[in-house]
């Protein structure tokens, strides 16, 4: 039985091992529902299934934040019609740095599947032959284990933030872009800030110019210094998956992750936000 890969793979492992491993194409196009779909449709990595960002990753918007966690049980019966069983390694891949893909890789975790890795580099990287076809795998037996992933709430967070001379509960690690974190735009949300005390990292930031994740080393001294119960949020928990990959990459613990990030937060106007 070959190694489990649960962070990253390079598209040359990938290559060797198609037709064994199962491979989810998570594309998308934010504003245009169908456009992650259309680009699978024109070409995509043979075997792939399509993963999509709003109808199976993610619930309904709405109290939760724009991409609420989905319905576990509906997540499964996607992973059992995708083909995937328990023992199957997955692959999921993007054309926007992992920056979906992340997403897909964290919910199989939530559901306790380990064997699931993001390819690095994502299509930039994949010299392999292309498919427009899509075949319609046998129904996998994928089930629902114990999580392997941390998550936390809202009131949680609040109730963690401190004041005065109490300390935080919680270090927070705000994915999205400096302009957004510093209320300066935001294409998203109505509402422009971050969470009291939150560092802003932005997920890009993990990746070097190639496009490919940084070396451990790189990722490990970006991360290290936040060490107190580490939390990754974003816009609407997308790309705080981004920042809980590199952060295992780099051999450090496990951060919790905050599903609903600011697009929740935003929602109940007596939590507190800067500016």
């Amino acid at each position: 039985m070959s190694e489990a890969r649960t962070t990253i793979v390079s598209a040359a492992e990938l290559a060797e091992n198609i037709g064994r491993w199962r491979v989810l194409d998570c594309r998308a196009v934010i504003g245009d529902p169908d456009g992650g779909r259309a680009k699978f449709e024109t070409g995509h990595i043979p075997g792939a299934q399509y993963a999509d960002l709003d109808r199976h990753l993610a619930a309904a918007p709405g109290t939760g934040g724009r991409h609420p966690l989905p319905d576990p049980e509906d997540l499964r019966d996607a992973f059992q019609a995708w083909g995937i069983n328990d023992d199957d390694q997955i692959v999921v891949y993007d054309d926007a740095g992992g920056a979906y893909a992340g997403r897909a890789w964290w919910l199989a975790r939530w559901l306790g599947h380990e064997k699931v890795a993001v390819l690095d580099g994502g299509t930039a990287a994949w010299n392999g032959p292309w498919m427009t076809n899509a075949d319609t795998p046998e129904p996998g037996t994928f089930s629902i284990r114990a999580s392997l992933v941390r998550v936390i709430d809202a009131t949680a967070i609040e109730a963690g933030l401190g004041s005065g001379d109490a300390k935080a509960a919680h270090t927070l690690i705000d994915a999205r872009s400096q302009a957004r974190f510093e209320a300066r735009e935001d294409p998203f949300d109505d509402i422009l800030g971050h969470i009291p005390g939150a560092h802003c990292v932005p997920f890009d930031g993990n990746l070097g110019p190639d496009g490919l994740f940084r070396s451990p080393e790189e990722l490990r001294a970006r991360f290290e210094s936040f060490r107190t119960n580490p939390v990754c949020y974003c816009g609407s928990g997308v790309t705080a998956a981004h920042n809980v990959l590199a952060m295992l990459i780099a051999g450090l613990p496990e951060p919790a992750l905050y599903p609903g990030s600011w697009s929740e937060w935003i929602r109940d106007p007596d939590r507190p936000r800067v500016p």
